[in-house]
């Protein structure tokens, strides 16, 4: 449990279910609790490293452990600027020493390797190339930027549809209890037979379970479907004018008696020991009078094959 726990108050997941880890840029997680308390003004001090840090530059730490969220922090931020890619290099070999350099300052970065050098590097690679790192922010192609928001718009259905979810069980519970208030009020108070009362609102419910729920709506009242849908284009699919298509049933040569027909099976005492599908297995697509009518083809066909004799010189 010490991997889950607080490194400064050392509270844990444990004793406390909804505690949020928060980490800032120098990848030491603090509890949310932790950091208001040591970052009331609004900045402070690392208690592990002593680097000086904003309290609005905390977010929720996604990785349990802290060093790999400094780590995809730190790739993230130096990724920014080195955006480069493989058409932007004479050959393969190029692009791939530029890979190796892009890995060893997110390395000495994330381990506190030699950090001034590498960030001076840094500094440089910006200077030297601002003009191209500007290019290669804006070349984000169209399928990323549809990609980004389909990811967004999934998010936001997503949340929605959990809300919805718990409005319609508040709701749900809220219809139990009035109903069985009502029931309750219905025995004190009618004199009607009770089991009639019971009777009565045990339809109702079975009602109410029945009965479909109300169609949501998809559209604006301009008949806009709600939603961005893709800017992609596709070519429209192409039409023939030929003959339309014919089907063929196929005949099959099974070289023996024919089998009964799936009318035939029950009234002629096939089934009789044959055990009947349960409901799961009908809900699963398995029907008792199919499987008798395959067996019972297996078993006749090749009854009239003959072998052909075979003359010897």
């Amino acid at each position: 449990m010490d991997d889950f726990a607080c490194p400064r108050c050392r509270t844990t997941k444990f004793q406390n279910p909804s505690l949020k880890m928060l980490v800032n840029v120098c990848g030491h997680g603090l509890c949310e609790s932790c950091v208001e308390l040591l970052f009331l003004k609004g900045s402070g001090s690392c208690p592990d490293c002593k680097i000086p840090l904003r309290r609005n530059n905390f977010r929720v730490q996604l990785f349990e452990d802290a060093s790999v969220e400094k780590e995809v922090d730190i790739r993230r931020r130096v990724l920014r600027d080195f955006n480069k890619k493989e058409e932007d290099f004479a050959n393969l070999r190029e692009f791939n020493d530029y890979l190796e350099e892009v890995e060893t300052i997110i390395y000495n970065l994330s381990n506190d390797l030699d950090v001034i050098n590498t960030n001076k590097k840094i500094e440089q690679y910006k200077k030297d190339n601002r003009e191209f790192i500007q290019k290669n922010k804006g070349r984000l192609g169209r399928e990323e930027y549809e990609l980004e928001e389909m990811l967004e718009f999934e998010k936001h259905i997503n949340e929605a549809r959990k809300q919805e979810i718990l409005m319609e069980e508040s709701e749900a519970k809220k219809m139990r209890i009035k109903r069985k208030e009502a029931l309750i009020d219905e025995l004190m108070f009618s004199n009607t037979d009770a089991k009639n009362i019971l009777d009565t609102f045990a339809q109702q419910a079975k009602e109410e379970i029945q009965r479909p729920p109300p169609s949501k709506v998809s559209k604006f009242s301009s008949g806009i479907e709600f939603g961005r849908k893709s800017q992609s284009m596709f070519l429209p699919v192409p039409t023939d004018d030929g003959p339309t298509y014919q089907y063929t049933p196929i005949v099959v040569d099974l070289d023996g008696p024919q089998p009964p027909s799936d009318e035939n099976i029950a009234s002629g005492g096939f089934m009789n020991h044959i055990r009947m599908e349960t409901e799961q297995e009908r809900a699963g697509g398995f029907k008792t009078n199919i499987a008798c009518i395959r067996a019972l083809q297996e078993s006749m066909m090749g009854l009239y094959h003959a072998r052909k004799p075979v003359h010897r010189n």
